[in-house]
């Protein structure tokens, strides 16, 4: 228990930043200008990260762009791809006929932005969101705990959007801005695990360590929305890495192109898994290699790990 403590503490304050940053726009890549479709990718800021996404990201949409060259049926022309939640208020405060694809923004701060535009320019508007898919998260859960555990989560009025996806699978408890989280947490005395979404009224750096803290001492475990959070207390989580994103980025993109209908905005859909195997230890599970192995690679892809163990051994 001291351990996990003294390693909770170390490690909060990253998980925190995490959280809480959003960078500044500094850099665009552009595809050549022709007379058929042409995208751009917006970023939002020049670190080795935000680079490695572009480049990799123009490598593939650029077949797909190379390939529509004659005038299509598609009105809207131009087409942006958003890294991080700048990018995207940018993206969107420019009056144009295009088209905008979301990635590497949480769907808190998705909605957020999206909820105040009109009806038909939020229609040309679509996102990966950066977080896990709830429904991956929870069949995560029930291979953790060898059956489905009864899960709570902690919902504000930002994330509220969110009530429809996990109803029926979730108890849901409310929490308003100021609300004392361990007030809301006592409310949940019967679950057996939390499922955390990024939810900046939720998950601060105030309240990151309490919660992971007290779920530990109730022998909660809780599924992460990170594998930065897994790091730091949590059990374990499903991740998306860049190259799972930008795939589905790219077939969203290419759906478009040809058929002229933009996909809702959606989780991902690939993913890999992350375990802290020390916390599973100290909730007496048996982490099977079903658990370990719980994956979803992008096709074309090769699976770096089909599972990464965190925490102590």
């Amino acid at each position: 228990m001291k351990r996990f403590l003294r390693q909770a503490r170390l490690a909060l304050g990253a998980l925190a930043l995490g959280i809480a940053c959003t960078p500044a726009l500094a850099e665009q890549y552009r595809e050549p200008e022709t007379t058929g479709f042409r995208f751009q990718i917006v970023t939002g800021d020049d670190t080795e990260v935000t680079r490695r996404i572009a480049e990799d990201l123009y490598k593939r949409l650029v077949p797909t762009f190379a390939a529509f060259r004659t005038e299509l049926a598609q009105s809207r022309r131009m087409l942006y791809v958003t890294i991080g939640p700048t990018a995207l208020r940018d993206a969107v405060a420019r009056r144009c006929d295009c088209v905008v694809i979301s990635a590497y923004t949480s769907s808190q701060v998705w909605h957020a932005i999206t909820s105040r535009l009109a009806r038909n320019r939020a229609m040309s508007l679509t996102a990966v969101y950066a977080e896990p898919a709830p429904a991956d998260q929870l069949r995560l859960a029930t291979l953790l705990y060898g059956r489905q555990p009864r899960i709570g989560a902690m919902l504000s009025p930002e994330t509220a959007f969110l009530r429809p996806v996990l109803d029926g699978e979730v108890e849901i408890q409310h929490f308003e801005p100021g609300d004392d989280i361990n007030h809301t947490l006592n409310r949940m005395t019967r679950a057996e695990a939390l499922l955390a979404m990024p939810d900046s009224a939720v998950y601060n750096t105030e309240s990151v360590r309490n919660i992971l803290l007290s779920t530990y001492r109730r022998k909660q475990g809780v599924i992460g929305f990170s594998a930065d959070m897994v790091k730091v207390g949590a059990l374990a989580s499903t991740y998306s890495e860049i190259e799972d994103i930008n795939t589905q980025v790219a077939e969203i993109a290419a759906a478009f192109v040809i058929t002229g209908e933009l996909a809702p905005p959606q989780f991902p859909r690939y993913f890999r898994t992350v375990i802290n195997e020390g916390v599973a230890r100290s909730l007496d599970l048996r982490v099977t290699e079903a658990a370990r192995q719980f994956a979803r690679p992008a096709p074309g892809t090769l699976q770096k790990a089909a599972s990464t163990t965190a925490g102590q051994r």
